[in-house]
């Protein structure tokens, strides 16, 4: 038995295009029966997929020659390729040893993410990862890999801000009304356009906790979907004019051409909310609300240029978390690493401590068999004795043996078994 490594092969949004990912990609109901066919590949103890829109990655064990173990992963991935072309090479990665253990923690923790600081990915290889555990293509290393990568990615959410702000023209929109408003409870939002990007940001207005959703299109039914969707309440677009003054924050999202919310209709809104603020959002390009409401006192009028410059921000400030990150994933890449540096000596420590424990039942039982007086009490008193003897002689070895670095000199090892004529573990 030789010294297990860990390795990832794959690609991703960094290495190919959508269509090069898409023609590897595995279907849901492929996952199971692809882990399986991984795992029988030579040289393969262990595998797991992870299959998301941004990447395609084989992560496994070996005990065998990685380079040698990652190549068959890449030829299985160019066969399992759906679309025809140009070769796969080009787009594929391998890495093992250390820069897989690194490059998981950072997957698991976003700073791979096409957007970083993303929450999806966590829960996404922890559902991959499940499918390969369900298959039965996991054991201990990858157990181990995993749930490290796991905890890993929580203290990076917990010690940095990686996550912290909005990133996305929609969200940055709904975290600048929470700065206007401290809280979004109790306050009424209305959204005039509900597809795609309308749709989007009542999702993030009703994460943030909005008390009320009024939702509005020029096709009802549309509206109406929304407001089914969301909670909220549906309006004919020909009237939300008249409830207009109920909304403390409007966000447009009417790819319209013209102004679909203009200067005296908001005025009329002020006047019956007695001068309480309205919060104006124009996410849509062309701009349909008329830029002169941004003329009256009491209304605050953004529009998407500046939430663009918002989550530009944002994402300066979370590439700047990055970087502390960075620091914590190389932590505890080293700290995995001695954990599966210690599974080649394992092997060792067992048989050392078997053969030891057996000399000494053997030469209790002997000295019991010449003491046929003594009783149950001193017996167990002598076990007792023996064995902490046994113990306190190992202590030392062991904790040297368990010392070594990973793929480091293995005088140790061999000395042990040597010495103390161990069996040696590739014939175990």
């Amino acid at each position: 038995m030789s010294q297990p490594d860990v390795l990832i092969v794959g690609l991703s949004h960094r290495t190919a295009s959508l269509d090069v990912r898409e023609s590897v990609a595995f279907a849901d109901d492929q996952i199971d029966d692809v882990n399986r066919r991984l795992r029988a590949l030579d040289g393969i103890d262990e595998a797991a997929v992870v299959c998301t829109c941004n990447r395609v990655e084989v992560v496994s064990s070996t005990r065998h020659e990685p380079a040698a173990a990652a190549a068959g992963i890449a030829d299985f991935l160019r066969h399992a390729r759906t679309i025809p072309g140009a070769d796969l090479a080009p787009h594929l990665y391998q890495y093992w040893g250390r820069e897989a253990v690194r490059h998981l923690f950072r997957v698991a923790s976003s700073l791979d993410s096409m957007v970083v600081g993303e929450p999806q990915i966590l829960g996404q290889l922890k559902q991959f990862y499940a499918r390969a555990a369900g298959a039965g293509t996991t054991g201990t290393v990858l157990h181990r890999w995993f749930h490290k990568a796991f905890s890993v990615a929580k203290r990076v959410r917990s010690e940095t801000g990686i996550a912290g702000r909005a990133v996305s023209v929609s969200s940055a929109a709904v975290e600048l009304a929470t700065d206007i408003f401290d809280h979004l409870a109790g306050k009424t939002a209305m959204l005039i356009g509900t597809g795609k990007m309308g749709a989007l940001t009542a999702r993030h207005l009703m994460a943030s906790g909005v008390g009320t959703l009024i939702a509005t299109n020029r096709t009802f039914e549309r509206a109406v979907d929304v407001a089914r969707e969301f909670h909220a309440t549906p309006v004919p677009f020909e009237q939300f004019p008249k409830y207009l003054p109920m909304a403390d924050i409007v966000i447009g999202c009417a790819a319209a051409g013209e102004p679909v919310l203009v200067e005296s209709q908001v005025q009329e809104a002020l006047r019956e909310r007695k001068g309480r603020p309205m919060f104006c959002i124009d996410l849509s390009v062309p701009r349909s609300f008329d830029p002169r409401i941004n003329d009256l006192g009491n209304v605050y009028l953004y529009d998407i240029d500046d939430l663009s410059q918002v989550a530009a921000d944002n994402l300066g400030e979370r590439a700047r978390e990055a970087e502390k990150a960075e620091a914590i994933v190389v932590e505890e890449v080293e700290a995995f690493y001695r954990w599966l540096g210690h599974l080649e000596v394992v092997p060792t420590i067992v048989a050392l401590r078997d053969k030891i424990d057996a000399i000494r039942r053997a030469e209790l039982q002997k000295t019991l068999n010449q003491l046929k007086d003594l009783g149950p009490r001193e017996r167990e008193l002598l076990d007792v004795m023996t064995t902490a003897i046994v113990n306190k002689i190992l202590h030392a070895p062991i904790a040297r043996l368990k010392q070594q670095d990973h793929r480091a000199e293995t005088f140790y090892l061999d000395a042990a078994r040597r010495l103390f004529d161990l069996e040696d573990p590739e014939d175990s």
